[in-house]
């Protein structure tokens, strides 16, 4: 069985990014038919209001997750919660505590310092969990703090940075986690410059991992991606030939 393959359709870009960053539930929803059909098990999005701003308010997240989930039922779909989004920090808990139509898994961030408390929201709504580590550092903080009974998955997030470096970064977090008798699943990703080195990073060691406009904006040959679909289908090639171009 292949490697689980998510599909991250927008986080904060916006259309300056690239012209065909989904924005509205609408353009969720078409990208969602799309990614799936171009070989992404899963999907994870971040709502946004009718400014085209990130958010957690309840009617936006209902309005995306309803759009995308007319479109492509029975899809797993996830959402961000990043302190950054507003009204930012424990202010943004009000949002999440009102959802009234639910993500079938978060991610969470464990440099955040909130990161217990909201997922200690989820698990009392049934939401699962995947625990995002940036560094070594939030891996010590998610073995030491977290139980892992209560993890969907580690989302090991690299940073943009050159590709051999966040693989090297990666290879210290994953160690970690076995040292510490962990043993839930990991998606790895990157950003930007290290998005496609720990794509094929990931493909190589058999983990899960992620590709769309949030994480990249251009194919592994360096030219601008045209969208999320054609992000998904050069993963799916990536981890088919093993970690190869």
């Amino acid at each position: 069985m292949r490697p689980m393959l998510q599909a991250c359709l927008n986080g904060g870009r916006g259309r300056d990014a690239a012209p065909r960053v989904p924005i509205t539930p609408e353009d969720l929803a078409a990208d969602a038919v799309a990614v799936i059909a171009a070989g992404a098990d899963e999907l994870h999005v971040h709502p946004r209001d009718a400014a085209g701003r990130e958010t957690l308010a309840p009617e936006d997240v209902a309005a995306a997750l309803d759009a995308i989930r007319a479109a492509v039922p029975d899809i797993p779909v996830g959402i961000g919660t990043g302190a950054w989004i507003a009204p930012g920090g424990r202010k943004r808990h009000a949002h999440i505590q009102g959802w009234t139509v639910l993500p079938d898994f978060v991610s969470v961030n464990l440099c955040e310092a909130d990161a217990p408390d909201v997922m200690e929201m989820m698990y009392a709504r049934g939401i699962e969990v995947e625990a995002g580590v940036w560094s070594l550092p939030d891996a010590r903080r998610l073995t030491h703090e977290i139980p892992q009974s209560e993890v969907l998955r580690v989302l090991i997030e690299m940073q943009d940075w050159p590709g051999a470096r966040a693989r090297t970064e990666a290879a210290l977090v994953i160690e970690h986690l076995k040292a510490s008798g962990w043993r839930r699943p990991i998606l790895l990703h990157g950003l930007d410059r290290s998005a496609w080195a720990c794509l094929s990073e990931a493909a190589q060691r058999r983990l899960d991992t992620r590709i769309g406009f949030e994480d990249c904006l251009t194919l592994p040959d360096g030219r601008p991606a045209p969208d999320n679909a054609s992000l998904v289908a050069a993963a799916a090639s990536v981890i088919a030939s093993g970690g190869g171009a």
